[in-house]
């Protein structure tokens, strides 16, 4: 049985993760885990792309992957990539290729957003109590700090360093010196000076951290008697002391060192000691959950209505003083459409979300100015830190802002990926539908029409008596129909329009 088995699947810069498991009340149950070794990061060019050599690398893993997981129920399934595939000029392409051999697909996810699923994960796998905690995750090319406390994080930020990136940077000859170590320890401290103030303002009582690099470590300077539990800053300088006499990367011998862990300890290791200085940690605990529990976990809550989403796009509203009444008269006029047209839309619980939260925020651009808003908005949207968004969900629900009133081009959905491009479109004449039928900001009710869309053709049916008593509405409507028209569609209204004359 899979109807309640989950899986989540991290594309990570320098390995790929798979986690299987199943919901035992608030609690996880792992079914099956998988790594694999990619180093995507190391794949990148000059030119910010993916060598055919680490593209291939990465989808012979996620072929085998697939094989797993495409049986489960797409609503079961979440696969993220992060820093690496951020970056990569041509990860469209990979994605692609990718989506074909999974079966399901995949989500760039922002460096805010990954933090916050660390984050999630951790405090999911390890009993915090109430006290503050400070999480710490080096991946492969970015570092993720977070400040929280019990499941809720509070300071989130991604850096642009990683195990792969600092060591390919500071250490690409093999050679290991003590120069290089403090020209590769200045720049990790740059990175993180702009957040130094902030993190010890807050404080914490407890340092965690999570991941390949930092548990790698721990097994390092526990297996060789440095330290009894955990990371300290002492096993730290035994452990550089270690890493220099060994004077190159393929001479490094070291107890609980894997081989497949050697060619990027050094930047790990650099990146690590610099936070500890930084951040005057003298210990750090270390956590076997991270991004792919805390996927798993979000996947839950979602199923249980506690979508992250929906906060943030509340949160964003408030920050920018909307006025929410109007909003929820045109989100259940929005939605009351839709409810009518269901066979328009293959995901049609995702298609109802995106369309409630465009409501929500088609007037965000007013913050900024009344003249082509709408526009404003656009930008507001598809730029903000928006917690559990993909780049690509969050993508789509900045084009339904953008594309709710004035001229309808549907260019612009060209860029959105492949399920959306369509189905993006029809949303979009769903929102704009019901925000021409509350232009007028009235508190008083206005009747549902009853709507009809096959194709390129819509029919919208309204009552006659309260259309020939709103003759603003009658207008606007006209000129809706005028603007769809340009783009290809035919709006037709019931009862039509008539023109008396003088």
């Amino acid at each position: 049985m899979t109807d309640n088995v989950m899986a989540a699947i991290d594309l990570g810069s320098n390995s790929f993760h798979m986690l299987v498991g199943r919901a035992d009340g608030d609690h996880l149950m792992v079914l099956d885990q998988l790594v694999e070794m990619i180093r995507l990061a190391a794949g990148l060019d000059e030119r910010k792309y993916l060598t055919p050599e680490a593209r291939q690398r990465a989808l012979d893993c996620l072929s085998r992957f697939g094989q797993r997981i495409r049986p489960l129920h797409p609503q079961r399934v979440r696969i993220v990539g992060t820093n690496t595939l951020r970056k990569a000029r041509n990860a469209r392409t990979f994605l692609n290729a990718a989506e074909m051999l999974l079966g399901h697909p995949v989500e760039i996810i922002s460096g805010i957003e990954e933090a916050r699923l660390i984050y999630l994960g951790v405090s999911h796998s390890m009993d915090l109590g109430s006290e503050k905690c400070l999480v710490v995750d080096i991946g492969g090319g970015s570092t993720e700090l977070i400040i929280g406390e019990r499941f809720v994080p509070g300071q989130l930020e991604s850096l642009y360093m990683g195990c792969v990136s600092m060591t390919q940077q500071f250490f690409a000859n093999g050679q290991i010196s003590a120069k290089q170590m403090a020209r590769a320890h200045m720049h990790a401290m740059m990175e993180l000076e702009p957040h130094i103030f902030t993190y010890r303002s807050l404080g914490w009582q407890n340092s965690i951290g999570a991941s390949g690099t930092v548990r790698a470590i721990e097994k390092i300077v526990t297996a060789n008697g440095w330290s009894k539990e955990g990371i300290t800053r002492d096993s730290l300088r035994q452990l550089q002391a270690t890493l220099l006499n060994a004077k190159t990367i393929d001479a490094l011998e070291i107890e609980g060192l894997k081989a497949e862990r050697k060619p990027v300890i050094l930047g790990g290791f650099v990146i690590l000691q610099a936070i500890f200085e930084a951040l005057g940690i003298e210990q750090m605990s270390v956590s076997n959950g991270a991004l792919r529990e805390g996927i798993l976990y979000d996947l839950m809550g979602r199923e249980q209505t506690d979508d992250t989403r929906s906060g943030s796009v509340a949160n964003l509203a408030k920050r920018f003083v909307l006025d929410q009444v109007h909003a929820q008269r045109v989100e259940d006029m929005a939605v009351s459409l839709l409810k009518q047209v269901p066979d328009l839309f293959d995901d049609l619980k995702n298609a109802t979300q995106h369309l409630r939260w465009a409501a929500q925020l088609h007037e965000i651009g007013l913050s900024i100015a009344h003249n082509s808003y709408h526009k404003h908005g656009y930008y507001i949207v598809a730029n903000a830190d928006l917690l559990g968004f993909s780049q690509q969900d969050q993508k789509l629900l900045a084009t339904l802002v953008r594309t709710h009133r004035r001229s309808y081009s549907t260019d612009i959905f060209k860029e959105l990926s492949s399920p959306w491009k369509g189905m993006g479109k029809r949303l979009a004449v769903l929102l704009r539908l019901a925000v021409v039928l509350n232009r007028s900001h009235t508190p008083n009710p206005i009747p549902v029409p009853v709507l009809s869309f096959s194709k390129k053709n819509i029919r919208i049916q309204l009552d006659k008596e309260w259309l020939d008593t709103h003759p603003l509405t009658r207008s606007d409507l006209e000129t809706e129909a005028a603007y769809l028209g340009k783009a290809g569609y035919i709006l037709q209204i019931d009862p039509p329009f008539m023109d008396t004359g003088a």
